[in-house]
């Protein structure tokens, strides 16, 4: 099981699919997902500013994080 499989399970499902008492579950779920997108984009923020340290290994940690979130403005 991969950590993105572990989450989804913790979360549950956040597509709505047009019954009320599930999409208001559903509603929550999608914002605890949000929290939790939220909170691990600041910690690979946080990595990105590593990304011209002079240290081998951080240096190459923090050009993925930058490299990573450029990818996503992009999209």
């Amino acid at each position: 099981m991969t950590n993105y499989d572990v989450i989804k399970k913790l979360i549950g499902p956040i597509q709505p699919i047009g019954e009320s008492n599930t999409d208001e579950i559903r509603y929550k779920n999608l914002q605890e997902t949000i929290l939790v997108v939220d909170k691990l984009l600041a910690d690979i923020w946080n990595v990105s500013g590593d990304s011209e340290r002079v240290e081998a290994s951080i240096k190459k940690a923090g050009k993925t994080a930058k490299q990573f979130l450029q990818d996503i403005k992009d999209l």
